[in-house]
């Protein structure tokens, strides 16, 4: 929120686009995930959530949740219809060049990038 904020944007009404919903990098568990708990808050304020997980393909209800998601597949299209992207699994599988290259703004929470660039924010 304080990303797009920064950038005289609300989190209200804009689209994000959370990498990874596993609980931890290159499986397909989700139980107790943090990346879930990341999208509720981000729909909770206003915001349309998607994800990309190339391990979960389908996202349905959970317990505490009711989603009804499929994984998008990343393209530089695609990455560039988001105000945001949130790095919340680390999979080896993603494209992290493309991603930092296609994004208008990425969050990285797990540490991944190693560069300062404007639109690259570290959480």
């Amino acid at each position: 929120m304080d990303a797009l904020n920064d950038r005289g944007k609300a989190l209200s009404q804009s689209k994000i686009l959370v990498l990874g919903i596993a609980y931890k990098k290159n499986v397909d568990d989700m139980r107790e995930s943090p990346s879930v708990e990341v999208m509720d808050m981000i729909r909770k304020k206003g915001a349309k959530v998607d994800y990309s997980d190339p391990f979960v393909p389908i996202f349905g209800p959970l317990k505490e949740y009711k989603y009804q998601l499929q994984s998008r597949p990343i393209s530089q299209d695609m990455l560039s219809e988001y105000d945001a992207v949130v790095l919340a699994t680390d999979h080896n599988d993603f494209d992290y060049d493309l991603i930092l290259e296609a994004s208008q703004l990425v969050v990285d929470t797990r540490g991944r990038y190693r560069v300062s660039q404007q639109k690259l924010v570290k959480a």
